[in-house]
């Protein structure tokens, strides 16, 4: 459709095909949609709560998205069709559905992953677009599991609120390598298992690292004192 061209443009993606990267309209509907979503997480974090306390839990979800962004650059491992093993970075993400639910946390991922998008866009068409960036990066919002889960028990919340993060967003990470990138499985392999394997290889050896750090109790208790803190 002609009218995409305004917001973004081919280029070579260096392995004889091509990708799109936005133009300077697109960059400026990103940020828009960057800033709508943090608006939007920001009043279901508030409901009826003062505005006063709203700027600051609009702080503490941009001051996390900042924090995934600088520990997204970390790379411990990079993979040639996308993906990486970064410093914790999810981790920052997925802090912001534990400590305020489900809605918070999804739409300040939504976020995360349009701003992804700017820095480092791997865009083939408009539906893997959608699910590798908005999609994938949300579902880290289901770390909202968590929330309700401290509210039951005493620890833990963080820790499974994580670990239902991480699955959220291997599953459309699978979903895109499967159908978008299946033509690049190794030789012998299905698209469904090269899937699997692939984008379970770098998000489960970041998922590994993190979550031996945060099943520490007093990583736990730290976090949830945060928790209490800033809510």
């Amino acid at each position: 459709m002609e009218y995409l061209k305004l917001f973004a443009k081919a280029v070579d993606d260096g392995y004889g095909g091509k990708m799109y990267v936005p133009t300077t309209l697109g960059y400026v509907a990103i940020i828009a949609a960057i800033v709508i979503a943090l608006l939007i997480a920001s009043s279901l974090i508030i409901g009826k709560r003062e505005k006063k306390v709203s700027a600051k839990q609009l702080a503490v979800s941009a001051i996390c998205v900042a924090l995934a962004f600088l520990t997204s650059n970390i790379k411990l491992f990079s993979f040639p069709f996308g993906g990486s093993v970064t410093l914790l970075s999810m981790l920052f993400i997925c802090v912001i559905g534990y400590w305020y639910g489900f809605g918070a946390g999804i739409l300040t991922g939504v976020a995360y992953g349009f701003l992804q998008m700017i820095v480092d866009p791997y865009v083939l068409t408009l539906p893997q677009l959608l699910v590798d960036y908005p999609l994938a990066f949300g579902a880290l919002g289901l770390s909202g599991i968590g929330y309700h889960f401290d509210k039951k028990h005493k620890y833990g919340g963080l820790l499974i609120g994580y670990i239902c993060g991480v699955l959220g967003r291997y599953f459309f990470a699978f979903i895109s390598g499967w159908i978008f990138f299946g033509e690049y499985a190794w030789k012998g392999w299905g698209a469904v298992a090269y899937s699997l394997a692939y984008n379970g290889a770098y998000l489960g050896a970041e998922a590994a690292i993190t979550i031996v750090i945060i099943a520490i109790p007093y990583v736990q208790r730290a976090f949830k004192n945060v928790k209490a803190i800033i809510y």
